[in-house]
């Protein structure tokens, strides 16, 4: 399925540039694979010094700036060895699908997390890092899984495998077939053997199925090979048309055409955006908002690097900075408009969740040819499209792209058919929503209220989209860290992370055209000044957009207009005090209210076909009277409809169930100091089933 023709003149161009490009700067692969191999003793009495061991010279592979496979999975061999044990033993199973023990792994490196991450939020295997894994232990029939090197090897050899976000499966056997075909056409370069046996000393594993050359060679496809070629033919056409002016002038004129006519195709630039945050910032910028910046000063002199300037044309890609005190990545970004030799237009293409740090790329060895940290003074750089493609590795590593779901719609009939709301009720709650922008939804006990919000915004978008909604329920110990910022310890000392909140704004902001939807259950148990802290103000309605610089990284944020926050409350838990008055101005309160009379409740009932059922129900509609009429309850404690609800058969012991240990518990609690009030209910509902 690969392009043979170009995979032959690939590894033409590998063979030719094996000793100029160092490579004993690679060799570390073959002798990290003997490491692991000559300490590898699944049976080792101390496993967590044994794993170090094995593991010790697989540097940057297993570890780099922010991403730490080997620190975690020894950390979790000391504080569980023979729960690690048991990991690498299922996973280097090979009676079991491969598949299946990846994934086992990853879910058990989870469950490790939870138990003794001391607060970590990632584990780090992932599928690249569980890869290495099974090419250490089994060389001869493994390889390295990298899926954004994998596209580019198959974009360059035209190779007809697929791809897919969120298809793991079938990417993980699709990437075993193309690597083992590409192995299957070194195996036939006897001139490339012989090359490496010449480099390959007693320090390294002999790699005799050749699986580690075919790693590097792909890695060369994916970063070299391309961009190589294209220097070689814009070279040949430079030395074609000096020698030829009228073709050096339909060259131009060729490309001016391409450009506009495909802006995003081969003809594409990539740059490297420095900006100032003392003069401006990419962070201040919304998602489809362009920044015009004149290619001369204010004292009319031309830009650093001016030449890049007048290179950039519309479509070019664009990595987004911010220069001292910030020193991060932001924002990814595009050459959206260009004024010849007045100015050019940046429109910022994605805000990143994660930033990435200055100090993270900077010791890439990948990018130390880049031409910002040759020469770093000046606003605009050149990329070449390895470098922006590794770059991008890296940002998709903090700020991963999800796979798009398979979405059923949602209407306001199903959503009438569910929670039992009337058609005006269900009107006045999404007009509240969508004017307020925040809005807590408030009832006793059993109407159903988390079940509803969830409901609630899939109707309003119109689909059953959870990528758009986030769910969290507040307690006393629940943090403004938590929600948004703050420093948690890692294996090394303590790292500075983005709360639930602060990453949903982030994807909301990403998004502008599409509503997200941030659920916060029993917001009222939680601390809410300590919570929010500054965003009590930016959740504001007309404050949406205002931006407010974090005191944790310095950088600017905002609450979107497209994110919309409904909160929970119970209102019968008299445990708890009043909500914090600074919030509750900020939210509209909606009542839910028991939906025994709804239309959508009448049917559900009548479905069920039950006599007991419909004198219970009855009975339960007098109850809630009472407790309305009772001064020291009032509705806020009436039993809600939801204890009857989701079933498609009634039997007396499902309504026994409800009696007993839902609804009379609650009445014991209500009225626990008078019986005279609590025994005749207690012998109405009991005696239903006489």
């Amino acid at each position: 399925m690969l392009n043979h023709a170009i995979l032959k003149d690939a590894l033409t161009e590998y063979k030719r540039d094996f000793v100029s490009m160092e490579w004993e700067k690679e060799k570390y692969k073959w002798e990290m694979i003997k490491c692991f191999q000559d300490n590898w003793d699944v049976d080792a009495p101390d496993f967590a010094e044994m794993l170090n061991r094995s593991l010790e010279k697989t540097h940057n592979l297993l570890t780099s700036a922010k991403n730490y496979p080997k620190g975690m999975i020894v950390s979790f061999a000391k504080a569980a060895p023979e729960e690690v044990r048991a990991m690498f033993i299922a996973l280097f199973d090979e009676n079991r699908d491969i598949c299946e023990r990846i994934e086992t792994f990853k879910q058990q490196s989870a469950m490790l997390l939870q138990k003794y991450g001391n607060g970590a939020k990632q584990h780090f295997q992932r599928e690249n890092a569980i890869s290495i894994y099974l090419w250490l232990r089994y060389p001869d029939k493994y390889y390295i899984y990298k899926i954004s090197e994998i596209r580019r090897i198959v974009n360059e050899l035209q190779a007809g495998y697929s791809f897919k976000n969120g298809a793991y499966a079938e990417n993980i056997r699709n990437y075993l077939k193309l690597y083992d075909e590409l192995n299957a056409a070194i195996k036939e370069d006897d001139k490339l053997k012989l090359l490496l046996q010449s480099q390959l000393t007693d320090t390294c594993y002999p790699d005799p199925e050749l699986r580690t050359l075919t790693i590097d060679v792909g890695f060369y496809i994916s970063r070299y090979y391309s961009e190589k070629k294209a220097f070689e033919e814009s070279n040949a056409k430079s030395q074609e048309n000096s020698n030829n002016p009228t073709l050096a002038i339909k060259e131009e004129q060729d490309k001016e055409v391409s450009a506009a006519v495909a802006p995003d195709n081969e003809n594409r630039n990539y740059w490297w955006l420095n900006a100032n945050p003392k003069i401006w910032r990419l962070s201040n910028l919304s998602v489809g908002e362009s920044h015009a910046y004149s290619l001369y000063n204010e004292n009319g002199n031309k830009r650093r690097v001016f030449q890049n300037f007048l290179d950039a044309k519309p479509g070019d890609m664009v990595i987004g900075y911010e220069s001292n005190p910030v020193k991060k990545v932001v924002a990814v970004c595009c050459v959206s408009a260009k004024q010849e030799d007045e100015s050019i237009s940046f429109e910022k293409v994605e805000g990143l969740v994660s930033p990435i740090d200055y100090a993270t790329l900077k010791e890439c060895p990948e990018l130390e040819q880049m031409e910002y940290f040759q020469s770093p003074q000046g606003s605009l750089f050149k990329l070449t499209k390895s470098e922006y493609d590794f770059i991008l590795d890296v940002i998709r590593e903090e700020n991963p792209l999800k796979a798009e779901p398979s979405i059923d719609a949602y209407t306001k009939s199903d959503f009438l058919n569910e929670v039992y709301l009337s058609d005006s009720r269900y009107e006045a709650l999404v007009g509240v929503l969508l004017n307020k922008k925040n809005i807590i939804l408030q009832g006793a006990p059993g109407v159903g209220k988390t079940f509803a919000a969830r409901r609630l915004a899939w109707s309003v978008m119109g689909e059953k989209d959870d990528s758009r909604i986030e769910f969290v329920q507040f307690h006393q110990n629940y943090s403004y860290e938590d929600f948004i910022m703050g420093y948690k310890p890692v294996e090394d000392g303590f790292e500075l992370k983005q709360g639930i909140f602060y990453r949903f704004c982030q994807k909301a902001a990403n998004h502008p055209d599409q509503k997200f939807f941030f659920i916060i259950d029993e917001i009222n148990r939680g601390n809410m000044s300590k919570i929010f802290g500054e965003l009590l103000m930016l959740i504001e309605k007309d404050y949406r957009g205002t931006k407010a610089t974090l005191a944790y990284n310095g950088l600017p944020f905002s609450v979107p207009e497209n994110l919309y926050i409904i909160g929970m409350m119970n209102t019968a838990d008299r445990s708890l005090a009043m909500i914090d008055y600074a919030l509750r101005r900020r939210f509209s309160f909606f009542e839910i209210e028991p939906g025994f009379d709804s239309e959508g409740f009448i049917q559900y009932q009548n479905s069920l076909n039950d006599e007991t059922l419909n004198a219970l129900i009855a009975v339960v509609k007098d109850l809630n009277t009472a407790i309305i009429r009772d001064k020291s309850l009032g509705k806020g404690f009436c039993i809600g409809h939801s204890y009857f609800c989701g079933k498609i058969e009634c039997t007396d012991e499902w309504l026994h169930e409800i009696v007993d240990y839902d609804i009379l518990p609650m009445l014991r609690e209500y009225w626990f100091d008078d019986d005279n009030a609590l025994q005749p209910w207690e012998n109405k509902l009991q005696g239903v089933f006489q």
